[in-house]
């Protein structure tokens, strides 16, 4: 599924490059956190209901690691768009999957956000023409891979198609050459997550993750 991604990345970029002023291909990582969310559902193999209030964790750099990749059409000095890949996780502490009859609840080979963007920027606006601020944001989907364990021995462990997802961006490009800038930004992240578990089971969860991003661009 990511090498899919990353394949449209690219051929984003490839497909449109000689008729556009210019193409950004970007990669970045960075610390990410998720604030308390509300799961509830229904138990899988006895069908009982469970409501918690989680306190989810980020771990942004254990493995797999937090990063994301776009590409970036710019249809001119001002606006743009784009494809983006994030690659955010969350874990559920243990006392509270206990709480609920789980023994692993995460989403950590990715809660992976997928969004189609739109960027604005203000090129060559400090240090000497370097320094590019941009604002962002975009909407697509969530597809998390699922890692739920019930305390009882069911397991789900698979990608899934779990509900809509948006994203928030705001940051500043620095400028090294003409193609290549590094960058910072502030990324927000929302889901709306319902997955299906084995036995009759389901879960319901709407996450939202903040990270504060550094990151590499190639421009073409």
């Amino acid at each position: 599924m990511k090498k899919t991604i990353l394949s449209g990345i690219l051929a984003l970029g490839a497909t449109t490059a000689p008729a556009l002023a210019e193409t950004e291909l970007s990669i970045y990582t960075g610390w990410q956190t998720a604030p308390h969310s509300r799961v509830e559902g229904d138990y899988p193999g006895t069908g009982a209901e469970f409501d918690k209030l989680i306190g989810w964790e980020g771990r942004s750099f254990e493995m797999p690691p937090y990063y994301g990749i776009r590409g970036t059409w710019w249809k001119n000095e001002t606006l743009g768009f784009g494809l983006e890949f994030t690659h955010t996780k969350v874990y559920a502490p243990d006392d509270e999957k206990a709480d609920i009859g789980f023994s692993d609840l995460e989403f950590t080979d990715g809660l992976n956000i997928v969004t189609v963007n739109a960027y604005r920027r203000w090129p060559g606006l400090w240090a000497d023409g370097a320094l590019t601020p941009y604002v962002g944001g975009g909407v697509g989907v969530a597809v998390p891979h699922v890692d739920i364990d019930t305390t009882t021995g069911i397991d789900t462990y698979e990608f899934q198609l779990t509900g809509p997802a948006a994203r928030l961006t705001a940051g500043a490009s620095y400028s090294i050459n003409d193609r290549w800038a590094v960058f910072g930004e502030y990324q927000f992240t929302y889901s709306s997550n319902s997955v299906d578990l084995p036995d009759g089971g389901s879960l319901d969860t709407d996450i939202k993750t903040n990270a504060l991003n550094v990151g590499l661009s190639l421009k073409f």
